[in-house]
């Protein structure tokens, strides 16, 4: 129980200095602005909801991006009615996305398997077309629904100058820029907030996995049949991850919402529940570590590979010749900018038929591997100084 607990904590540290250090450690690599760094930090959030829910009890969610959605038109209510400061934005938005999961759920978990996943789609299908079209007193419609100056916002004087989010007078916006080892390294309040708000989630993501509670859960994903053949209600359970997930994903939405004061329809779209399905896959469902790892991927494609075109590749492969050049540019040129899709797709591929478990696999595979080789050798080096008999 010791040992478990100081790897909990070894973990919940390494996790921590690897985020707040997200700045400097991504800025090689192109991606270390603050927009993307809270988009790291926010769909990192929304993933460990997600996991909770399906890395714990199996149930695959396809309408999880409702709670996204109504989380950010909460915020923005918020906003434009009490403050731009950001506290009760996150703090409504994760309230509506717990009702409005908990609605959900308890329909939706009358079914299990594909029929679960159907009628959550079916929901979130709904309420992206109500968000479109039906509600738009509330939604602002194809237009999404976005702060004004003639806002009333009671507890900061409404339309005083150009509203910001901020956290107690500390704007999100806020960026200080420095040099760190030759590089132009951005320190960003946003990202900051979403980052401390991210290490929060993976904490109460840990202590769940880890509580008789996750055991619970876990136990119905391996054989929930078994269970309620011995009398147990298996359903409190399930409801209870389903709700928990949906507050995650209502505070990621909020979150969106606090970074940038706008709310739209397509976050509710199921193109975006698929999306933070593959987070999870990619990264490996039931794990800590993994759904974390999967948005950011997805993310670092989405935003990074989609902007490459071909004069950045013509100047990437500038030392060819230039027949060979253009041909290469031409090839490379289907798997970046718009084409990103697909080698996402591939590496998807990839993984699922590899490595099963996601990336954590891979990166327990590997971490197997040294600590066989380095076995291996001290044992060699015994055998070795050994006197022969």
């Amino acid at each position: 129980m010791t040992s478990s607990k100081s790897a909990d904590f070894l973990l919940l540290a390494v996790f921590t200095v690897l985020v707040l250090a997200g700045p400097i450690i991504l800025a090689p690599f192109g991606a270390g602005y603050p927009d993307l760094l809270q988009k790291f930090a926010i769909y990192g959030i929304f993933a460990i909801g997600f996991n909770i829910l399906f890395g714990l009890t199996g149930y695959l969610s396809f309408g999880h991006a409702a709670f996204l959605g109504v989380g950010s038109y909460a915020a923005v209510w918020m906003f434009k009615l009490l403050s731009m400061n950001i506290v009760p934005a996150i703090v409504f938005a994760v309230i509506v996305g717990g009702l409005f999961s908990l609605l959900i759920g308890f329909i939706s978990l009358r079914r299990s398997g594909i029929y679960f996943s159907i009628l959550t789609l079916a929901f979130a299908q709904m309420s992206y077309n109500l968000a479109y079209s039906v509600l738009t007193p509330i939604t602002n419609g194809e237009t999404g629904l976005q702060i004004t100056l003639d806002d009333p916002r009671v507890l900061d004087g409404g339309g005083a100058g150009q509203p910001f989010s901020n956290l107690f007078g500390l704007n999100m916006i806020d960026t200080v820029q420095t040099s760190v080892l030759g590089m132009n390294v951005q320190f960003n309040v946003g990202f900051y907030v979403c980052a401390a708000i991210l290490i929060g989630c993976f904490y109460i993501s840990m202590r769940l996995f880890r509580s008789p509670f996750g055991m619970m859960l876990k136990a119905v994903k391996s054989n929930q049949n078994r269970m309620s053949y011995t009398g147990l209600n298996t359903r409190p359970y399930t409801l209870a991850a389903f709700v928990i997930s949906g507050m995650f994903a209502g505070l990621a939405g909020g979150l969106l919402a606090a970074m940038d004061p706008l709310a739209g329809a397509e976050r509710m779209q199921w193109t975006a529940s698929g999306e933070v399905v593959l987070m999870t896959i990619l990264g490996g469902a039931g794990t800590l570590l993994g759904p974390v790892l999967g948005a950011g991927l997805i993310k670092y494609f989405e935003n990074i590979f989609s902007a490459i075109n071909e004069g950045v590749l013509m100047d990437f492969w500038s030392f060819l010749p230039e027949t060979l050049q253009h041909l290469v540019v031409s090839v490379s040129s289907l798997f970046v900018g718009e084409g990103w899709h697909l080698t996402l797709g591939l590496i998807f591929m990839v993984i699922v038929t590899f490595l099963p478990g996601g990336l954590m696999e891979g990166a327990a595979r590997l971490g197997r591997l040294v600590t066989n080789r380095g076995k291996g050798d001290k044992a060699a080096a015994r055998a070795a100084a050994a006197p022969a008999e």
